[in-house]
């Protein structure tokens, strides 16, 4: 089959690429499926996931991915005696009002798509697979090979010079020859497993999907694949479409991809790379392709562990259709492969703070949005949020407890090596164990005379539930606890880092923030003491800015302001618990028809039912 960007030619240079980059799994994602030769291609070595959200390649990839051989049509063997094939191309077609394509794609209907003749065999074959399916008389995978078989063979008597935007204005060999269907090739071989098949948005679906090796393929072009391919849209589904223009196009529906769009195919791009959760991508891209292929891969930087980015060249064949563009300053087409390792770690903070959001943080990161160069955690707490989110260019951190700012700023400042050895000398130090109070309580008056944040530190491991709790003279007077220092703890002391290239420090009241001077666009993040719960945070009895009705009031106006300047926010909240319900909360938001989420529970002791409450 003829197609646009079809990787037959590239299943070996694809295969090069996993064989040298020593790369294993058992899960294979053809994420921007097309006519399938790749998952076809894989499919004896890996369960395939494919996807496409175009209904033809759903059909096509089902068909190849879901059979080890051409299907047998047992049920319909025994009632015909015959071959399927041979009695579809063997029927007399007389057609009717419901004959779609000899009324819009022939003479008939003054285009030149297909002669009058094979018109009318399309549409009564079409019409016969779909009543053999209604009775029952085939299987649901024998009805996609056929459909998948009708799209392949229709291509043979095509009157086109590859898409179907347009047509020759006389007929071309190729299409006077008689229509007949023909099953469709597929690699004859032995499932590794069941496969699984998608028809949807990318990058909707990566979010709900993981596994071991991704391939990427989406367009290079301007060129919109349902508009090119619409005649296949419409033989798979046959749904009668209202259709226009010289070419007899259906309407794009939701099907208009964004990576063939110029101002947003970056932009997909980064959030694809952002949401995927899989261990090894692949992409197959162009020198040609609206994203330069450096401004690509230094994208995928971002996103890729330890920031490693492979490319791999070849020289390849272009297709041009009648809107190739000609701007080329005489370059050839050159393929690549982009290899890189995703970055899925989720490093959470070494410190234990009350509101911690390390358990919700897949859930909040799935809703991200999809461009991200500055990030702001107005709230930050135990930079849980803002340490994990990979913007492009700067992530910052503000925290109005100047103690709990200090701590963070240490532990990010010195090297975690040097962090454990002040940690285990400090124990070692005090003689502190689990239950040990005098050693903890002697250690507790140093820290309130001198406030070091690694006393700071060292007294929260031991602290009663971890907490971090201040008098009203700022004196830190939570008692002792069961827990202590840890294996646990220590692994996240050497894996806090931020994944942003630059980070900003802030220790200040939330409302202190200049929101004027951030760019367009930016992401902020909000996680407040929540009203309708009890807190040791909230009363603001501890020296400490407590959270009443006014505070809550405040935050709304603050979150409309920042929507008026054209940012992004995000809130974490609930929106009842324990019988009380946040009333103020709930009427803010329907009265600005912002988007809420439910992200799951957090607490184990006071369990809560959490949402994201955002404007995108």
């Amino acid at each position: 089959m003829r197609y646009l960007g079809s990787k037959v030619k590239l299943l070996s240079a694809i295969e090069n690429v996993i064989e040298e980059n020593n790369i294993t799994g058992d899960t294979f994602a053809d994420l921007f499926g097309g006519t399938g030769c790749v998952g076809d291609y894989f499919k004896d070595r890996y369960k395939i996931i494919s996807n496409d959200f175009l209904f033809y390649s759903y059909v096509i990839n089902r068909a190849k991915l879901s059979n080890e051989q051409i299907p047998s049509f047992k049920q319909f063997k025994q009632r015909y005696k015959s071959d399927i094939f041979e009695w579809l191309n063997s029927q007399t077609y007389i057609p009717d009002d419901s004959y779609f394509f000899y009324h819009n794609y022939t003479p008939v209907g003054d285009r030149m798509f297909f002669t009058e003749s094979n018109g009318i065999k399309i549409d009564g074959i079409r019409q016969k697979i779909e009543c053999l399916k209604d009775n029952n008389i085939i299987t649901d995978d024998e009805y996609y090979f056929l459909l998948a078989s009708m799209v392949e063979s229709i291509t043979k008597v095509s009157n086109i010079s590859g898409t179907y935007e347009a047509f020759f204005k006389f007929w071309d060999s190729r299409a006077e020859k008689e229509f007949e269907i023909m099953p469709l090739e597929i690699n004859e071989v032995k499932l590794y497993a069941d496969n699984v098949l998608y028809n949807e948005d990318t990058n909707k679906l990566v979010r709900k999907i993981s596994g071991d090796i991704a391939y990427i393929d989406p367009p290079y072009t301007v060129t919109q694949y349902i508009s090119a391919y619409h005649m296949f849209e419409t033989l798979a589904k046959y749904d009668y479409p209202a259709i226009k223009g010289v070419g007899g196009k259906r309407g794009r529906g939701d099907k208009n991809s964004l990576y063939a769009q110029r101002t947003k195919a970056k932009m997909i791009f980064e959030d694809l790379f952002r949401q995927i959760q899989f261990k090894h991508i692949l992409i197959s891209y162009s020198n040609q392709g609206l994203v330069p292929v450096e401004e690509l891969c230094e994208l995928a930087s971002h996103f890729a562990k330890n920031g490693v980015v492979k490319i791999n060249h070849f020289d390849y064949r272009e297709y041009q259709n009648h809107r190739s563009s000609n701007k080329r300053n005489g370059s050839n087409l050159n393929e690549v492969i982009i290899y890189f390792e995703k970055d899925m770690s989720i490093n959470k903070s070494p410190l234990n703070y009350s509101g911690s959001k390390d358990t919700l943080l897949p859930a909040i990161l799935r809703e991200l949005p999809p461009n991200i160069d500055t990030f702001v955690d107005a709230m930050g707490g135990a930079f849980n949020v803002g340490s994990n989110v990979s913007a492009i260019k700067k992530v910052v951190y503000n925290e109005i407890n100047p103690y709990i700012y200090d701590l963070v700023d240490w532990l990010l400042k010195t090297d975690s090596e040097d962090v454990i050895r002040q940690v285990e000398s400090t124990i070692n130090e005090y003689g502190l164990e689990k239950g040990a109070r005098a050693q903890y309580e002697r250690l507790r008056d140093d820290y309130n005379e001198s406030q070091n944040p690694l006393m700071l530190y060292v007294l929260h491991m031991y602290s009663f539930q971890n907490m971090i709790r201040f008098n009203g003279k700022h004196k830190f007077n939570t008692p002792i606890g069961v827990a202590g220092y840890s294996d646990d703890i220590k692994q996240r002391i050497l894996n806090f880092s931020v994944k942003a290239p630059e980070i900003e420090l802030i220790n200040s009241d939330y409302t202190q923030l200049k929101w004027d001077n951030y760019p367009e666009g930016t992401v902020f993040y909000f996680d407040p003491p929540y009203f309708i719960t009890s807190a040791a945070y909230n009363d603001g009895r501890r020296g400490m800015k407590g959270w009443s009705i006014n505070e809550e009031v405040e935050l709304l106006n603050v979150l409309k302001h920042i929507d008026e300047l054209g940012h992004f926010f995000i809130l974490s909240n609930v929106l009842e618990h324990k019988g009380k319900e946040n009333t103020l909360l709930k009427e803010w938001i329907a009265e600005n028809n912002y988007k809420v989420v439910n992200i799951g529970t957090s607490g184990w002791r006071y369990a809560k039912n959490e949402v994201l409450i955002m404007n995108y």
